[in-house]
């Protein structure tokens, strides 16, 4: 057998995605009747999720929480094996895969709708599978270029070049859309045979309900195949096109608009870099950067791919960026943004944990799974962005090159601090006056918060913003309790306590320390949304976080390593209450 060789499988495995639509509603430009609703326009990657699971999810937590998509796996039968890209080497367009059967994707696309959330299926247009011969996941004998009762060999192509079928030049146009991805056998998607072969696969996938197709390595296709393959759906359905421009290379994103939403690599890549150095305050204007147009573009922190080859910030990156990146993305009005839920792996070729049924815990992962997607501050974002929907930005200022702030018309109003102290200062908002719920921080709940709560008088508000953190605050998260007591003094104290934690500890290199506990403001015990601290004084460790007056709480200070694993303070947790104005907790690492 001819096995993907996993480094070039990574190198070169493309991208493409397009815009979600009404159901049995036409396509408009405007990327807010795209979404499901006007206020639901956020994707989740359920990557590797089965189909039980989804839908246990769309009703649990995706639809109470606002998400208006979620992007499943690839449906259709696939070669055998536990790694995560066997689900992208086609043998058939039977819908039993290791996700589940017919029936149990049906049931979950009927019970994501009744939860109000979407779907969107990861489809591939462009090739079979890369392996000489096998034994699908539905039963499908095939060898490479046949596939009984499909596909024989006259309906690939056949480049013979210096690599066999493999693709050499990618400056080459021809080659790049005519030849093989590592070994897998591409599609001569400008025969008439294939482009109804697979348009019957969509509108097959579309009489089951799904809302919309991500178009796996649509680079390799030419435009004009998938706009004919897609002129032939039954209906219009939300498409995103996954494209990746290397630089250089002459396939442009900007052909593939006509189709739906491209997925914009280069934004992710933006991204990467600001938050880890490069500085933030550049990222304000994002639609005079060449890219395709933020109502055509699809953007994501991360993907399954990006997250395995370096391209991109994950969980695993430092000083919090992961999350505040998030922050970030939800906020600005730039691109449809698609969340990534995904698991942690130990190997790149690592299949989902659990033979894919999935679990959570109530703002995180459980079980090898991350749950992104239920992370207190991106799920928060989450209704900041249904809420604010095509509000312009304003008031931005960046006082610096890793701080910014900005609203979002009179609806919603986010400062983002990338530095390592924290950023005390009064921001001058469009917001009318009243008493808001931190989303970074917690939620609104029968007009109270669980994080912290901000005063807006006059268009003003004062706040700390700790390092490496965020606030957000929107017109849809209110409070009509904005003060509580503090137990130190017994006065009203109408704002949040700035908690100074410092750990006294010394590290080897590569080595990070961070914070995490009880509340949500300390990552609810979840390593992945854990507080960086900064090394500014080393050995001393310090950040300051928000917590409202009054809270008591638990924590442990944890070293990241930088192979991703993680050494934990020994017991018990630390323990305290937040109280004055302001208080530092020291301590040596045990």
């Amino acid at each position: 057998m001819r096995l993907l060789t996993l480094s070039a499988f990574f190198a070169l495995l493309p991208y493409a995605l397009t815009s979600p639509v009404f159901h049995n509603s036409t396509v408009h430009d405007d990327i807010n009747a795209r979404a499901p609703s006007s206020s639901k326009s956020v994707i989740i990657q359920m990557f590797e999720w089965n189909w039980d699971s989804i839908a246990a999810e769309c009703t649990n937590f995706i639809g109470p929480a606002g998400y208006g998509y979620v992007q499943v796996s690839p449906p259709q039968e696939h070669i055998k094996g536990s790694q995560w890209w066997t689900d992208y080497q086609p043998v058939s367009y039977i819908l039993t895969s290791k996700r589940g059967n017919r029936d149990q994707f049906k049931n979950m696309i009927s019970t994501c709708h009744a939860a109000g959330v979407n779907v969107i299926v990861d489809t591939i247009f462009n090739h079979m599978a890369g392996i000489d011969s096998g034994t699908g996941t539905a039963g499908s004998s095939f060898t490479q270029y046949v596939y009984p009762g499909i596909y024989q060999y006259q309906d690939f192509h056949h480049c013979g070049l210096t690599k066999g079928n493999d693709i050499v030049d990618y400056s080459n146009r021809y080659q790049v859309q005519n030849c093989e991805l590592v070994n897998l056998s591409d599609l001569a998607t400008e025969t008439e045979y294939v482009r109804s072969r697979l348009a019957a696969y969509a509108n097959d996938l579309l009489s089951l309900g799904v809302d919309g197709l991500r178009l796996d390595a649509a680079k390799h296709i030419p435009a004009g195949d998938l706009a004919n393959i897609v002129n032939r759906l039954s209906r219009r359905p939300y498409i995103t096109s996954e494209v990746i421009w290397g630089g250089g290379e002459p396939i442009q994103p900007s052909e593939y608009t006509g189709i739906g939403d491209v997925q914009e690599f280069r934004y992710t890549t933006a991204l990467k870099d600001s938050f880890l150095g490069g500085g933030i305050s550049n990222l304000q204007n994002l639609e005079n950067r060449g890219w395709v147009s933020g109502s055509q573009a699809n953007v994501f922190v991360a993907n399954h791919d990006t997250e395995r080859n370096g391209a991109s910030l994950t969980v695993n990156s430092p000083s919090n960026t992961y999350i505040t990146s998030h922050v970030f993305s939800l906020a600005h009005p730039y691109g449809t943004p698609t969340i990534l839920s995904s698991y942690s792996f130990g190997g790149h070729e690592e299949g989902a944990p659990n033979g894919g049924v999935a679990s959570c815990s109530s703002t995180g992962g459980s079980g090898g799974w991350l749950c992104q997607h239920r992370y207190i501050a991106i799920s928060g974002m989450v209704g900041f962005r249904n809420n604010v929907g095509s509000a312009g930005l304003t008031n931005w200022v960046s006082p610096q090159s890793n701080r910014i702030a900005f609203g979002r018309g009179a609806l919603g109003f986010v400062a983002i601090n990338n530095a390592d102290s924290a950023w005390s200062t009064t921001f001058s908002t469009s917001l009318p006056s009243g008493s808001y719920c931190d989303v970074i921080s917690g939620k609104s709940s029968s007009g109270s918060c669980t994080g912290n709560t901000i005063s807006v008088s006059n268009g003003q508000f004062t706040v700390t913003v700790p390092a490496r953190s965020a606030v957000a605050i929107h017109t849809g998260a209110t409070s009509s309790s904005p003060g509580t007591v503090d137990p130190g003094t017994g006065n009203p104290n109408p704002g949040p306590v700035s908690v100074t934690f410092q750990v006294t500890a010394t590290t080897t290199w590569g080595q990070n320390i961070f914070l995490v506990g009880s509340l949500s403001q300390l990552g609810s015990w979840t390593a992945a949304s854990a507080v960086a601290l900064s090394s500014a004084n080393y050995p001393v460790w310090s950040a300051t976080v928000s917590i409202p007056a009054g809270t008591s709480f638990e924590y442990k200070f944890i070293k990241k390593n930088s192979d991703g694993s993680i050494n934990w303070e020994s017991d018990p947790n630390r323990q305290a209450t937040a109280s004055g104005g302001a208080q530092t907790l020291s301590q040596s690492w045990r």
